[in-house]
Formats: C-alpha cells, sequence, structure tokens
C-alpha cells in the first residue's frame, strides 16, 4: 500500500502489485517564467545601467557630432530598457518613438543642415580637474544619500504586479484624462501657442 496526495489536497491509499516497487518522487525544483523573469532582471537592469553610462561618455567625448548624436542613441534605448525592467512598458515604449526617434532625427537634420565638422582636439586634458570634479560628485551623492535617509525621502517600493498596473498605457491615459485633463489641456494649448509663434517667425523671416 502507498499513501499519495492528489490534486485537491487529499491523502488517496493505492495498492502497489506484488514485484513492483514505488517510484521515487522527484524533487526537482521547477522554477517558473515569472521566476525566471525576476532573476534576470537585475542583470539586466546593471548591464543596461553600464552600457548607458558608457554611451553618455562616449556621446561627451565623442569629436565628431554625427557620432555624439549616435552614442546619444544608444543611451536612450538604454534608459527604454531600464523602464522596461521596472515595468514601466509604456514609458519605455514612449522612450523609444519620441527621444530615440523623433527627437534624435530633428537632431541629426540640424546637425546636417548647419554642415558641422569635427571638433578641434584639445591640446591637453587637465586631469587634475576631472578627477576632482569625479570626487566632488562622488562626495555629493553620498551627502545627498544621507540627507534621504534622514528625512525618509526614500519612495516605498511596490510589488511586480502594482508596478506593471501602473506604468500601463490604459492606467496612465485614465489619470492624464481625469485627475491631470485640465494639466493636459493647458500643456496642449502652450504647444500649440508655440507651433503657431514659430510658423508666423518663418514665414516673416522668409518674406
Amino acid at each position: 500500500m502507498a499513501r499519495y496526495f492528489a490534486p485537491g489536497g487529499q491523502s488517496r491509499i493505492r495498492s502497489i502489485p506484488p514485484g513492483h516497487a514505488p517510484r521515487a518522487v522527484s524533487h526537482r525544483t521547477i522554477f517558473p517564467a515569472r521566476t525566471l523573469g525576476l532573476m534576470a532582471a537585475p542583470s539586466m537592469f546593471f548591464l543596461l545601467a553600464t552600457v548607458a553610462v558608457a554611451a553618455a561618455l562616449g556621446m561627451i567625448i565623442a569629436r565628431n557630432p554625427v557620432s555624439s548624436a549616435l552614442w546619444l542613441v544608444l543611451n536612450l534605448f538604454c534608459i527604454a530598457g531600464l523602464y522596461l525592467t521596472l515595468n514601466a512598458s509604456f514609458i519605455g515604449v514612449i522612450q523609444i518613438l519620441v527621444y530615440a526617434g523623433a527627437i534624435m532625427v530633428l537632431f541629426l537634420f540640424v546637425i546636417m543642415l548647419l554642415n558641422l565638422s569635427a571638433l578641434p582636439e584639445l591640446e591637453e586634458i587637465e586631469w587634475a580637474s576631472i578627477g576632482g570634479f569625479a570626487v566632488g560628485l562622488v562626495l555629493l551623492s553620498q551627502l545627498l544619500y544621507v540627507v534621504a535617509l534622514q528625512f525618509e525621502l526614500g519612495v516605498d517600493p511596490i510589488g511586480a504586479e502594482a508596478a506593471a498596473e501602473a506604468g500601463s498605457a490604459a492606467s496612465l491615459g485614465e489619470i492624464l484624462f481625469t485627475r491631470y485633463a485640465l494639466h493636459l489641456q493647458v500643456a496642449g494649448i502652450l504647444l500649440l501657442a508655440a507651433t503657431v509663434g514659430a510658423v508666423l517667425l518663418a514665414q516673416r523671416r522668409f518674406q
């Protein structure tokens, strides 16, 4: 006789034929896809953050404006990936469409329109100033961290499901068109006024 548990949680007794040994129960741990995703999220976050910092440095160091703009595109894609690892899918997609797409096309268009050449090489790099700036930046970040801990300025973490729901297009659209409907209309009027003003200035210039 052998005792086993049914899917409902109730124990059952089953007879074993003579000459047959009971099968050993496998104790292998089964990781669902969600668990694997949660395990891979921190490593992906740090990988994208490292690439984003490297791309930002490449944008600053590059002497060619077009190369600098391409480094910025890589940086924006990495930031979009960071948003995706934080379950903010809508913001990540908007980051790619607006910043890495439309804004960077505008930057490249202006660079090519102005026919900017490569910047002249620096004669001498002041490494002491760069080192002092880096040390000051580290000290400032530590000071801000201590102040944030002292005044409890940190944000309480939320679960993955709540973050995914808050970062969806439906929840953001509901908040924008209900709680912040007036602010959205005012921003639209300001953008429309800026567009009309730019068109009028361009017409006056070419007349």
